[in-house]
This record gives C-alpha cells, sequence and structure tokens, in this order.
C-alpha cells in the first residue's frame, strides 16, 4: 500500500515540477520582451539626441578637409 502511495506522490510532484516550469517560462518571456523594448526605447532616445551632433561633428570635417586640399593644391 506504502509503495502505491509513494509513487503516486512521485508521479504528482513529477507533473507539478512541469506545471510549475512552464509558467516560470512565460514570465521569462514576458521580462525579456519588456527588456527588449526598453532598449530600443534607450536607443531611439540616443540616436536622436546625439544625431543632431555628429552631424555637426562631420559637417565640421568635410569643411576642414576642403580647406586642407585646397589649400595643398
Amino acid at each position: 500500500m506504502n509503495q502505491a502511495y509513494y509513487a503516486l506522490l512521485t508521479v504528482q510532484a513529477f507533473f507539478s515540477d512541469r506545471l510549475d516550469n512552464r509558467k516560470d517560462r512565460g514570465a521569462t518571456a514576458v521580462e525579456y520582451g519588456l527588456m527588449v523594448g526598453l532598449i530600443a526605447v534607450v536607443i531611439i532616445a540616443v540616436v536622436i539626441t546625439l544625431g543632431t551632433e555628429l552631424k555637426g561633428i562631420f559637417n565640421n570635417v568635410g569643411v576642414e578637409l576642403k580647406k586642407a586640399t585646397a589649400a595643398s593644391s
């Protein structure tokens, strides 16, 4: 009788463990999705903020290169 009881406990523990892991996987996927979304927002904000500054820097480099090639010609 005890063997049947322990077998049922083992089966119950096995399935309980399998079902609990599936719940964690779903929550983990949602958490990763939120993190990816937040990272995308941060990247977009940085690109917008630094984009105009970088454009100015590259324009200055272009002007200086034109001056240097005109002076050497």
